[in-house]
C-alpha cells in the first residue's frame, strides 16, 4: 500500500472553491449556468463549487476516458457518456478535477463548442501546467500543483482514495 502525503488539506480546499464560487457568481451575474461535470474525478468539486455559486445552476455530466487504471495518460480520449441535453446558449461551465496534459481538455473544449454555447469557460480544481502538451488554460483554477500524482477529493488510483477529504500525494 502506497503512503499517502497531505498536498492539500479540506480546509485548504474549501477556501479556494469558496473563492472560486464567488468569481463565478460575480463573472455570469444574474445569468443561468450549467455545470459540466467530467466524470468521476470532478463530482466532489462540482458538488462543493455548486453551493458556492450564488447563481441559477444546473448539472450535466460528460464522461471520458485517458487513463484506464493506469498513472499516465494514453493520449487517446474516448468519449464515454455525453452531456444529456442541448448547451445551444448556455453559460457552459466545464468542471474538471485535474488539467494535465491538456488532452482531455482540449477535446472537451472542441466537443462542447460544436454545441454553440453563449460562453464556454472552463474551471478546474488542480492545474498541472508542467505537463502541458496542447496550449489550453482553466478560466477558473484552484491550485497549480507540481507534477504528482495525487488522489484524494474525487481523484482516485485505480478507482481508490477518492473519499479521501484531503488531495494527497501518492508517494511509493
Amino acid at each position: 500500500m502506497p503512503n499517502l502525503k497531505v498536498l492539500l488539506s479540506r480546509e485548504q480546499i474549501q477556501k479556494r472553491v469558496t473563492e472560486l464560487g464567488a468569481s463565478i457568481s460575480a463573472d455570469f451575474q444574474g445569468q443561468p449556468v450549467v455545470l459540466i461535470g467530467v466524470l468521476k474525478g470532478a463530482t466532489i468539486f462540482l458538488s462543493d463549487l455548486a453551493r458556492n455559486i450564488a447563481l441559477d445552476a444546473t448539472f450535466d455530466f460528460i464522461s471520458v476516458a485517458s487513463y484506464g487504471n493506469e498513472k499516465q495518460s494514453s493520449g487517446e480520449v474516448r468519449l464515454n457518456k455525453d452531456v444529456d441535453n442541448s448547451m445551444e446558449r448556455k453559460n457552459v461551465i466545464l468542471v474538471e478535477d485535474i488539467l494535465d496534459t491538456g488532452l482531455t481538455m482540449s477535446y472537451l473544449v472542441r466537443m462542447l463548442a460544436a454545441h454553440h454555447p453563449r460562453a464556454l469557460k472552463i474551471a478546474a480544481l488542480l492545474d498541472k501546467a508542467s505537463r502541458r502538451v496542447l496550449p489550453i488554460h482553466a478560466d477558473y483554477v484552484g491550485f497549480e500543483i507540481p507534477d504528482q500524482f495525487v488522489v484524494g477529493y474525487g481523484m482516485d488510483a485505480a478507482e481508490r482514495y477518492r473519499n479521501l477529504p484531503d488531495i494527497c500525494v501518492v508517494e511509493e
